[in-house]
């Protein structure tokens, strides 16, 4: 619409690393590449794959059991990705990469499904080429294609280190989850607050039972629940 340039949130190593920015100022627009959407039509299909494969990832994958190791797959993919583009693409904006490798890293969860592409299904493991084709074919961009594939090594690579290797060659996970990760992440045990402190118990946040609850004022005899008799009845 012309109301703000989207090159204020591109990536622009050259523009980052100037005597005129010392401050490093433009550092966020290495975070904000992946925000903004292509022209035209992408305005519309780039919010709907993202928002559908992260839908898939972060409900049905099982490579992210918990929500800071996704947020380490996005930190890592997308490192690769920039280096990828830095030393061979060059291009400003990098969201069509993540969305490829998203879509490369739901799809080998769902091997054997069919996957739709408009109209048509088609196998999921055959869908990352499938998007890198309607790429080329939609905006004639071969610069948009090189992203893709730059995210499409990303997420094998990502595949290979945590998982390939380890199931395979017997070696370790290479790139597991960092533990500061976690931390971020993760609820604190101490909560701070206004009138006191308050110790989260692990039970708390974690742990449910069906029936009664473990603890209580309640003694233990109480707890336990027999086959009920109706006053008055037999």
């Amino acid at each position: 619409m012309g109301l703000v340039s989207p090159y204020l949130f591109a990536w622009l190593p050259a523009r980052l690393f100037t005597r005129r920015n010392p401050e490093l100022k433009q550092l966020f627009t290495l975070f904000s590449n992946f925000l903004i959407t292509g022209p035209k039509i992408g305005m519309v299909m780039d919010p709907y794959w993202l928002y559908k494969w992260s839908f898939d990832l972060e409900t049905h994958a099982t490579k992210f059991p918990k929500r800071e190791d996704y947020i380490w797959y996005l930190s890592f993919v997308g490192g690769i990705i920039h280096i990828i583009n830095y030393y061979f693409v060059g291009s400003p904006f990098l969201l069509s990469g993540l969305e490829l490798a998203l879509c490369y890293t739901a799809c080998q969860d769902a091997r054997g499904q069919q996957q739709g592409l408009f109209f048509f299904q088609i196998p999921a493991q055959m869908m990352p080429l499938a998007m890198i084709a309607l790429t080329a074919l939609m905006t004639g961009s071969i610069e948009a294609t090189y992203v893709q594939f730059a995210g499409l090594v990303a997420a094998h690579l990502y595949d290979f280190l945590h998982r390939i290797f380890p199931e395979f060659g017997g070696g370790p996970n290479l790139i597991p989850t960092p533990s500061w990760v976690s931390w971020i992440c993760g609820t604190p045990r101490v909560l701070q607050q206004g009138f006191g402190t308050a110790t989260r118990q692990p039970d708390q946040a974690e742990g449910r039972t069906t029936g009664s609850r473990a603890g209580g004022p309640l003694p233990d005899s109480w707890r336990t629940r027999g086959t009920g008799h109706r006053l008055g009845g037999s």
